[in-house]
């Protein structure tokens, strides 16, 4: 009998998610995981999606059926009623609905990058990112991020200096509460970064999945966001020459499993994703885009948001005052404006795979740093999530990180 052919050179020996690969350790009986970035259940408006999902239903066999690649009118329209309340123009036309938005993304790299093509990806980034550049092939060059977001003027020096046939494609970037960084850009370098994708000709991916987790200021009201990229670029670009794809996601605020995702982008980008999806999975599921267009509509959106945004400051605000409040602080982290992440740096004398073996066997549970990486890795630093946990499980957590710490 003769071999079964081999797999693409890609997949031979593929690299898996490494946050994902974490998921034997949360069965653990008593784990307190900070690892991945899950929204608390306690925050689902688990009524709300019943009564929409029971208002989607009345529509019959309808909602049983194929829908349309680009989605259903009434989600698109919803979609874009969020993309102008960001201050953002944009029509149900403009916007195209994905399953969750790393298929936006997927699709995005698959009708632009060939292999070898550059590719800019502030550093530290989102593993999933990482991965889909890399079976792409494409050359990925990393842009340095501080406490404000993307280094505009690194990325500036940069591309001055890149050879011309080195030149990037695509530049990806979280403004609104980086993941994994947690960090905020301004609007200067909002400016900059628009400004530079029009002068060197690349596409810019804005991820946008935790703007609306907005945390509070001093006065206890909420804080206004810069305005988007996609936004600035609307006042510098030709009309349909944005070069700004702004994706966002239901996930973070509503819930995964709906797994409703959005790219709003000019026609000739959307049409190619469009394409491109066609060939991944015909269309989003129409019956989750029926119950995300009747939740939407119901007016339960906005105090969803505002209580998941309550709850993550609290659980933030714990997590990074008892972190400070640790002996010698061997732990260091600042306390992030709004998302869902806290980035730190342990002491640098300190082994990291020492310390998250010593936490799991503590019962916590965190991402090690290098995973954020896509080389020279900086491995004494961590991200820890905070929204999963709560108040009371965030203090215990931290005194089990105190305790393996205690033990290496």
């Amino acid at each position: 009998m003769s071999p079964l052919a081999s797999f693409s050179a890609l997949f031979a020996e593929p690299a898996g998610s490494a946050i994902r690969e974490l998921f034997p350790y949360l069965s653990r009986p008593g784990m307190i995981s900070l690892a991945g970035g899950y929204p608390s259940p306690s925050l689902f408006d688990a009524e709300g999606l019943a009564q929409a999902a029971s208002q989607t239903m009345l529509q019959g066999a309808a909602a049983l059926q194929y829908g349309a690649t680009e989605g259903q009118p009434a989600l698109r329209e919803a979609l874009a009623q969020q993309a102008r309340d960001r201050g953002m123009q944009a029509q149900a036309a403009d916007v195209v609905v994905t399953t969750g938005s790393q298929q936006a993304f997927d699709l995005v790299v698959r009708v632009l990058i060939e292999p070898g093509d550059t590719v800019l990806v502030e550093v530290p980034a989102y593993p999933a990112t990482l991965q889909a550049l890399c079976l792409a092939q494409a050359n990925i060059v990393a842009v340095p991020m501080d406490a404000d977001g993307l280094q505009t003027e690194a990325l500036a020096q940069l591309l001055a200096a890149l050879p011309a046939a080195q030149r990037p494609k695509l530049l990806y970037t979280v403004p609104n509460f980086s993941n994994p960084r947690g960090s905020l850009l301004t609007a200067e370098r909002r400016q900059q970064l628009a400004q530079l994708a029009l002068q060197y000709g690349f596409w810019v991916v804005e991820d946008d999945p935790y703007g609306e987790l907005r945390f509070d200021g001093e006065d206890g009201q909420p804080l206004p966001l810069p305005p988007t990229v996609r936004a600035i670029a609307e006042q510098l670009a030709p009309a349909g020459r944005n070069p700004v794809i702004y994706l966002s996601s239901l996930s973070k605020t509503v819930a995964p499993a709906l797994r409703v995702g959005w790219m709003l982008a000019d026609a000739p980008m959307l049409r190619r994703c469009t394409v491109a999806k066609q060939t991944s999975d015909l269309c989003t599921s129409p019956l989750a885009q029926g119950v995300a267009a009747c939740y939407l509509q119901s007016g339960r959106y906005a105090p969803t948001v505002e209580r998941a945004r309550a709850q993550y400051q609290a659980r933030m605000q714990a997590l990074v005052q008892g972190l400070s409040a640790l002996p010698g602080a061997p732990i260091r982290c600042t306390a992030p404006a709004g998302g869902m992440f806290v980035w730190a740096q342990i002491d640098r004398q300190m082994d990291p795979q020492k310390l998250f073996d010593a936490a799991v066997a503590n019962s916590v549970i965190y991402v090690p740093g290098k995973a954020f990486y896509p080389a020279q890795a900086d491995v004494h630093t961590l991200r820890m999530s905070f929204a999963s946990a709560d108040v009371s499980q965030i203090a215990q957590a931290v005194q089990r990180l105190a305790s393996a710490m205690a033990q290496i």
